[in-house]
């Protein structure tokens, strides 16, 4: 899949260090690479999606869009971006194979649901669009190739669009068995509103009440005393109790864990919620809050499963940073068995993650070091090894334990040999405590990093700041570029001496640039001239070029308008020729805490 592209490559740098690329005049070509070599985690099992790139507010839904019998996953961890993973195993063994981050580059706001909602017998999309109301993609394709088209509003019985609070996730199922789906919109007072479409495969919906079932979610569910505590949600319906009527399952920002209100309605017509809701039974479903409930039979033997996103909400969503995505298989009538929290287990070390690349074992080829901004419990961030026990040409990564905790927050890693005496040091950037040094008191096969705080670095008036080192004037020493929070990259020259480097700050702005706030450069030869280019990540998502115009020893930079990359969030690039072949791949960390990878 083509998804951006620029000139061609020459030199790659990678912390300072030149590795030789082909040199070519025709465009590159970028392509997503979610699993390109074996990696583990530091337990010794394989993730199955490493360079997915994390989860944070994962949003799921299981739909067969291709009519093959078996359920598909859908996702949503960004605005306006559904990922689509096809099922390329079997309906009782599914096996979930990433396919897109941008399903056929639908806007779908907020959340999204698959629906029949004209009755023509395939799936058609509902999602949030802007102002809070919902728009309705028409499937104009087939159940087995599905084409999604802008098919407008839904309506009420006056004309007038249907509202919602935009952060909620609406539910729309037959709930009657009239043949007329029925919306349900949560409130963040803790209602629920109901419409009923005025007629099977309708558009427009005739609003019921605001006060369904007179159900109130407000505060977390057996607390005792009186609460006016209620926010966002998130309804789904299924049978939970096998008894032939959907029951309501009900995520929200105040409740750590998800609540059912069964359904005791005497027949499918004639349903009645006029129960306590409880915690959903047989499954402990307490995490950080604001749960989206995803109840499904996933393996078809009969019974309904239960599976669901975590959003985060009041009780401190960075204990599940990183697992997030909770799988219970329904292994009795009352029992429930927890699978795994990571349902799509890639690299996740939280949130905001920054990677780094350097021999760190003297073994001929490139390890990673990752920073992060915080993991649980939320004192600190976090910087983990990377080890590659592969080759250089065919890479195998393994993580290992973290690096000894400190104490700070937003950890950005640069690698390079600083004081000359053949091993790698560490530089890291920090949220406020600048960017501290860490010399390397082991050997260059066996790293020990231990702080030189005298030789610590504090660039002006900056925050967040994110190094990386590369010789940027030609003289075979690394200079240092930093990124902060305003978007303003810091240029310090190495003026180094035997005993090693000597930054001295050359401008706090380098060449005027304004890539976004939140910048993180790399650097790389993207052109093939010999000079380094600058890719720069930002908090808006995306990448900035900046072609080098100048010399080999007085580089200028000019930003490339027409170059794009669709990188997540807050990306934090890196060039890195990982398996040996001249040219490197871009390596990337994401606000979500994982790592994505771009080759060319």
């Amino acid at each position: 899949m083509r998804l951006g592209a620029f000139g061609a490559a020459g030199l790659i740098f990678v912390g300072g260090v030149l590795a030789a690329a082909p040199a070519r005049q025709a465009p590159l070509a970028f392509t997503r690479t979610i699993a390109p070599f074996l990696v583990a985690d530091d337990a010794g099992r394989l993730f199955s999606v490493p360079f997915l790139g994390g989860l944070d507010v994962p949003r799921p839904q299981f739909a067969d869009i291709d009519a093959d019998g078996d359920l598909d996953l859908f996702l949503q961890e960004f605005r306006n971006e559904i990922w689509f993973f096809e099922n390329a195993g079997t309906v009782s063994s599914p096996r979930y194979e990433w396919r897109t981050d941008r399903y056929q580059n639908l806007d779908v706001g907020e959340w999204y649901r698959f629906v029949d909602l004209d009755a023509d017998g395939d799936l058609d999309l509902l999602a949030e669009k802007p102002f809070s109301n919902i728009l309705f993609f028409r499937n104009a394709g087939t159940k087995q190739v599905a084409r999604f088209e802008p098919g407008g509003t839904l309506i009420d019985t006056d004309g007038l669009p249907i509202a919602l609070d935009r952060q909620n996730i609406p539910a729309i199922v037959d709930l009657d068995c009239d043949n007329r789906l029925d919306l349900f919109i949560g409130r963040v007072e803790g209602l629920v509103i109901h419409y009923e479409a005025v007629a099977p495969g309708s558009l427009q919906f005739a609003f019921l009440t605001d006060h369904w079932e007179d159900i109130e979610i407000i505060g977390r569910v057996g607390t005792p005393g009186p609460s006016t505590r209620h926010g966002a949600n998130a309804l789904s319906f299924a049978d939970f109790d096998a008894d032939k009527d959907l029951d309501l399952f009900w995520g929200d920002f105040f409740e750590p864990g998800v609540l059912l209100v069964e359904n005791n309605g005497a027949t499918c017509s004639s349903p009645s919620f006029r129960t306590e809701p409880v915690p959903l039974p047989f499954a402990d479903t307490r995490t950080s809050g604001y749960n989206a409930p995803v109840p499904v039979d996933l393996d078809f033997d009969g019974d309904l499963d239960f599976l669901m996103g975590v959003i985060g909400g009041a009780n401190n969503p960075v204990t599940t940073a990183s697992d997030n995505f909770y799988h219970f298989e329904r292994t009795a009538k009352d029992r429930f068995e927890l699978r795994t929290r990571r349902f799509l287990n890639g690299i996740d070390l939280g949130s905001e993650s920054v990677p780094a690349a350097g021999d760190l074992d003297a073994d001929g080829d490139l390890d990673l070091i990752v920073g992060s901004k915080i993991v649980p419990p939320g004192d600190a961030g976090q910087l983990t090894i990377f080890r590659n026990v592969g080759t250089k040409t065919v890479p195998s990564l393994y993580q290992e334990a973290p690096l000894t905790p400190m104490i700070a927050y937003h950890l950005a890693p640069t690698l390079s040999d600083l004081d000359q005496d053949g091993d790698l040091d560490l530089l890291v950037g920090t949220w406020n405590q600048g960017i501290r040094y860490f010399r390397n008191q082991g050997t260059a096969r066996e790293a020990k990093f231990v702080e030189d705080a005298a030789a610590a670095i504090t660039p002006p008036h900056a925050s967040l700041v994110s190094p990386v080192l590369a010789d940027l004037d030609g003289d075979g020493d690394v200079d240092l570029l930093v990124g902060t929070a305003t978007g303003a990259i810091v240029h310090y020259r190495n003026d180094a001496t035997t005993k090693g480097a000597r930054f001295v700050l050359v401008t706090e702005r380098l060449g005027d640039l304004s890539p976004g706030r939140r910048s993180r450069p790399a650097v790389a030869d993207l052109t093939g001239d010999g000079l380094p280019d600058l890719l720069v990540g930002r908090e808006s998502g995306g990448v900035v070029l900046y072609r080098n115009a100048g010399t080999k020893l007085v580089p200028r930079f000019v930003e490339d308008p027409s170059f794009t990359l669709p990188l997540p969030p807050l990306s934090t690039p890196l060039a890195i020729d990982l398996d040996g072949n001249g040219r490197a791949e871009l390596l990337a960390g994401t606000v979500s805490g994982g790592l994505v990878m771009w080759r060319w």
